[in-house]
């Protein structure tokens, strides 16, 4: 067993603000007072146990029914690392996306981009013990989001990572490299440290990428401390 080291909190800057004027609903979602301080029960702090045997992993979001989804096939690989740079094992990580055509499977989703039937948008992997994780999907599109004039999201991933229990959850995007639309983008720039927005984006990497098959990307997630990836909702981390 590691020896425990103290809580390392982030640097002024590195996350994004629960209220930030140009990201629009966030003025109506931000809490208005403090967060009081809840002592965590033996429910939140043992429960439930998301393992591969409780939570089925699904890690191929290009092939639903035997058909090939519509789109750029890729592979999204990394690690996940506490503060101190070590493995954290177990972590279930979900994702969820766009399809190809900047579209999501969800009812709630009336863009009038077309649907993919062999898409759905949604995938589960755990970390290994030395904390690595991969799927594999489709490049998803952009999209319109009606914040201010012209606006449209830039190409991400969704993801959502749990840890021993129900109160530990963090949830983060993954950007693409050479998006035109990050500068524009009010998410993204959320964030004010320009090293740490960088966090965000995922870099192509060849040993990951398979021939004649797919291209790779690394995303590699760090949880907390002065290196750590930007999550949203930041106060409940």
């Amino acid at each position: 067993m590691s020896d425990p080291i103290p809580y390392a909190r982030p640097l002024p800057g590195t996350q994004p603000p629960l209220d930030s004027p140009a990201y629009g609903s966030t003025r109506t979602r931000a809490p208005l007072l403090p967060p009081i301080r809840a002592p965590h029960t033996l429910t939140e702090a043992t429960s439930p146990r998301f393992s591969p045997a409780h939570y089925p992993a699904h890690a191929d979001m290009s092939v639903v029914d035997g058909h090939a989804a519509m789109g750029e096939r890729i592979i999204v690989a990394g690690r996940v690392l506490d503060e101190a740079g070590r493995p954290v094992a177990g972590s279930m990580v979900e994702v969820w996306q766009a399809n190809s055509a900047g579209r999501y499977h969800h009812v709630r989703d009336q863009h009038d981009a077309p649907l993919d039937p062999h898409f759905e948008g949604r995938a589960r992997v755990f970390t290994d013990a030395e904390g690595r994780y991969a799927f594999t999907t489709i490049r998803p599109g952009a999209y319109p989001w009606r914040n201010h004039a012209n606006a449209w999201r830039p190409v991400h991933i969704h993801f959502g990572l749990f840890g021993a229990s129900f109160a530990q959850r963090m949830i983060t995007q993954m950007y693409f490299p050479g998006d035109p639309l990050l500068p524009l983008d009010p998410i993204f720039n959320c964030t004010a440290d320009g090293a740490a927005r960088q966090r965000l984006v995922a870099a192509f990497d060849l040993d990951v990428t398979k021939p004649e098959w797919a291209l790779g990307y690394r995303f590699d997630i760090t949880l907390r401390g002065p290196a750590a990836t930007p999550f949203e909702e930041e106060e409940h981390a």
